[in-house]
């Protein structure tokens, strides 16, 4: 039934000799590129993430995410947080500097900067808040920047401009066009054995004759602050 060598073709005979000796040899191994575009595969994903990262031998960040996904085989490197992230800053003492939120981001490796979308919110240290829809911070510099809209609430007031520019702990920041400072009066806390009930429930004194009832806060007829004349960059540094 089988065929032996002699009556195979001398065509197929080498053929055979080749694929014989092919497989005697050491084993091949071979790559087959991803043909599918990289910056729709990715490369890794991780769900349920919470990663530390270092950064010349110190640890550096804390990272949490719902889902990280990698693209190492896009023509520019980059790792995609679609459903937001959360990240904490350390100093090299392991003491937190800094904090931000947001809806979504993408970290581009190679360049060592970031792109954080959507409500984005960032702490400092002194517990300012600062809060924008899109948020630049480039790691080799140690600058945060944005050119949108920035609300800052600080324990004294608030500040909101266009165009912000920042150090990496937030603690020394500029807003390029300012729009409005609005100083804040805080409470202060009653001291200690103040009965604040009775102090709520006490009787106001009586109004004088002829005074106008004071109106309400929304039937005063009180204009928009306007933009100062001549709007400049003002920096602010946590004192």
């Amino acid at each position: 039934m089988g065929c032996t060598m002699r009556s195979l073709p001398a065509a197929a005979v080498a053929l055979a000799i080749a694929a014989c000796c092919l497989s005697c040899g050491k084993e091949r191994q071979s790559f087959v590129p991803n043909a599918v575009d990289g910056t729709i595969t990715p490369t890794m994903a991780t769900a349920d993430v919470s990663t530390f990262i270092s950064d010349s031998g110190y640890t550096r960040y804390h990272i949490t995410a719902d889902l990280w996904q990698m693209f190492e085989d896009a023509q520019e490197p980059f790792w995609k947080f679609p459903s937001g992230l959360y990240l904490e800053q350390y100093d090299e003492a392991m003491r937190p500097a800094a904090n931000v939120r947001c809806d979504s981001a993408i970290y581009l490796s190679r360049r060592r900067i970031w792109q954080l979308d959507g409500h984005v919110v960032m702490v400092n240290v002194a517990q300012d808040s600062f809060l924008t829809q899109q948020l630049f911070w480039d790691q080799n510099t140690q600058k945060v920047y944005s050119d949108s809209f920035i609300h800052i609430v600080r324990t004294d007031r608030i500040i909101e401009g266009y165009g912000f520019e920042s150090n990496q702990n937030m603690t020394a920041y500029t807003v390029n066009r300012p729009t409005g400072i609005i100083p804040v009066n805080r409470p202060t806390p009653a001291p200690a054995g103040t009965d604040t009930a009775s102090a709520d429930t006490a009787a106001p004194a009586p109004a004088q004759r002829g005074r106008k009832k004071n109106a309400r806060a929304s039937e005063r007829n009180i204009p928009a602050p306007e933009a100062p004349a001549n709007p400049g960059a003002m920096p602010f540094r946590k004192s």
